[in-house]
C-alpha cells in the first residue's frame, strides 16, 4: 500500500500531516501484526506522535482502525481504478462481465489475504464495541462497490442474451457478494476441523462463482 492518503478520506483532522502518518503507519502495523497486537502506545512510537495526541484525534484504538481501514479500502479503489471501464473489459459479452466481477473477490483472496484477515478482525471490532453507525460513514464511502458495474453487466447480458431475464439483480450480487467475501475469510482463518481441507480454496471459490454463472444462463427450451 502507498503511505499516501486518498483525497476521498480527508476529514478535517487529516490536514495535519502528522495524522496522515499515523492513519498509514498503523494500516501497516495492523495489516502486518493484526488489531489485538498493535496498542496505541505502539502507533505512537512508530509514527513519532505522543499518544496523548492520537487519543486526542481518535479517542481509541477503534477510532484509529476505522481511520487505517478506509486508507487501505481507499488503496485498493485506486488499485483496481479503470479496469472496469477498460475496452476490454466493457467490449465482453454480460455474463463474461459478471463472471470476472466475480472473480475480483478471488484476487481479494490471493493477492490481499493480510487485507482479508484484517477485514475479518475489523467487522469483530465494530460488533463487540457496537461501533456507532455515524462513525463508519466515511468508512463506508471508501468500501469497494461493485454494483453499479454488476447492474450495468446485467443489463448488458440480457440484451445480449447471455443473462436471462427476470433476475433480481440486487438479490444476486448481495448474496454472492457475502457468500465470497464469507468464504475468503473462512480460508484465511485456517483449518480448525479435523475434516477441514483448504488445499482447494481457490478451486471452490471458482466453482462458486460458475454456479452463479451458471444460474443465471438463459433457460434452454
Amino acid at each position: 500500500m502507498e503511505n499516501e492518503i486518498s483525497s476521498e478520506f480527508s476529514p478535517k483532522y487529516l490536514k495535519d500531516k502528522r495524522i496522515e502518518r499515523a492513519v498509514s503507519v498503523s494500516a501497516e502495523m495492523f495489516l502486518e501484526q493484526g488489531t489485538e497486537n498493535i496498542k496505541m502506545t505502539d502507533i505512537a512510537e512508530e509514527s513519532g506522535i505522543g499518544v496523548a495526541t492520537l487519543y486526542r484525534y481518535f479517542g481509541t484504538k477503534s477510532g484509529i482502525l476505522v481511520a487505517a481501514m478506509t486508507f487501505l479500502w481507499n488503496d485498493l479503489k485506486d488499485l483496481f481504478s479503470g479496469v472496469f471501464e477498460s475496452e476490454t473489459f466493457t467490449g465482453q459479452t454480460g455474463i463474461k462481465q459478471v463472471r470476472d466481477l466475480l472473480r475480483m473477490f478471488i484476487v481479494m483472496y490471493t493477492a490481499h489475504k493480510d487485507f482479508m484477515r484484517l477485514l475479518g478482525e475489523f467487522d469483530r471490532m465494530v460488533k463487540n464495541e457496537e461501533v456507532p453507525k455515524e462513525d463508519l460513514e466515511q468508512y463506508e464511502r471508501s468500501v469497494i462497490n461493485f454494483y453499479p458495474v454488476f447492474e450495468k453487466a446485467f443489463r448488458k447480458g440480457t440484451e445480449d442474451g447471455t443473462i436471462r431475464k427476470g433476475v433480481d439483480t440486487k438479490l444476486f450480487y448481495m448474496t454472492y457478494a457475502h457468500a465470497l467475501t464469507e468464504l475468503c475469510k473462512k480460508f484465511i482463518n485456517g483449518e480448525i476441523l479435523p475434516s477441514d481441507d483448504f488445499s482447494d480454496a481457490e478451486k471452490e471459490l471458482e466453482l462458486l462463482i460458475e454456479c452463479a454463472a451458471d444460474y443465471l444462463s438463459p433457460v434452454k427450451q
